[in-house]
């Protein structure tokens, strides 16, 4: 078991993981608990907005910077509120130089209500960073054709969401979704955005997703602490769930015991003059 365990690692950009959650790091109500929260959560990585980090005061951005570091945790920096390619390039290319990593959460958002990707914006920025030497985890729909496109711009990860940012949702698509992980069963497909519970983390890990970025269902629950280690356990549930191979769903029941050797197994409604009572199996009633 805990060589099969050692085997089953997330893998991104050759880089191994043992965790499977993604945790974000912002709308925490204090530094403490998001340090709690991460220590509980052991996740495989921590995103960082440049524009989280380099807002407020400058002491305040210092502490932020220290805690993360502290944390040993490696960072994913995203290019969170950038509304155009070029925008989104400048980001990230800000934010390699100052958390010294090629990795970057690649968000481009066409419409700032449903904070939906921009599909366009985000396949030319994708194109771009790819060639300036990034690993690209863009943030996208779970549209094939979208998804297509980016791995075409050299995209090894993709981050589709669940449901718009931030509402909590969990799954509004599942058929796509579930379509998805189909047509791309070796790319590293991690469910970004919308999840609220763990139950819906654990859900789409049964279904063969790879991972699994929370960041409002655990920072602003009543109890961050105990919510970071809710999903760490769902995540890794739905996983070995995976694993293991569930049933294949059936349309109609099928008995769990066996019926040889069981008294009144037979079909008592053939018997002239008796039914079958139907609170308790084998009773008869003239």
């Amino acid at each position: 078991m805990e060589r099969q365990a050692i085997q089953d690692e997330l893998i991104l950009y050759g880089r191994r993981f043992t965790s499977r959650l993604l945790l974000g790091t912002a709308r925490y109500d204090s530094p403490s608990v998001l340090a709690d929260a991460i220590a509980v959560a052991d996740p495989a990585l921590l995103t960082v907005s440049l524009r989280h980090q380099m807002s407020g005061a400058k002491e305040s951005g210092a502490s932020f910077w220290n805690l993360l570091r502290e944390t040993k945790r490696p960072l994913l920096p995203n290019t969170a509120g950038c509304l155009s390619a070029h925008e989104a390039v400048k980001t990230a290319c800000m934010a390699r130089e100052l958390f010294q990593t090629n990795l970057v959460k690649l968000e481009v958002i066409a419409d700032e209500v449903s904070l939906q990707p921009d599909p366009f914006g985000l396949v030319e920025a994708a194109m771009e960073l790819v060639k300036l030497g990034f690993h690209v985890l863009p943030y996208c729909t779970e549209d094939w054709v979208l998804c297509r496109r980016l791995m075409d711009a050299g995209c090894e990860v993709l981050m589709p969401w669940a449901a718009p940012i931030g509402t909590g949702q969990g799954p509004r698509n599942p058929r796509a979704l579930r379509e998805l992980r189909q047509r791309a069963p070796q790319v590293p497909l991690i469910v970004d955005a919308g999840i609220g519970l763990p139950s819906h983390a654990c859900q789409v890990m049964e279904w063969g997703f790879d991972g699994v970025l929370v960041n409002t269902a655990v920072s602003r629950s009543l109890d961050p602490i105990r919510m970071a280690r809710a999903f760490a356990n769902s995540v890794n549930a739905g996983r070995s769930a995976f694993l293991a191979g569930p049933m294949i769903e059936q349309q109609v029941a099928a008995p769990s015991t066996p019926q040889i050797g069981r008294p009144f197994a037979s079909d008592l409604s053939t018997l002239p003059g008796l039914r079958v009572s139907e609170p308790r199996m084998g009773t008869l009633v003239p």
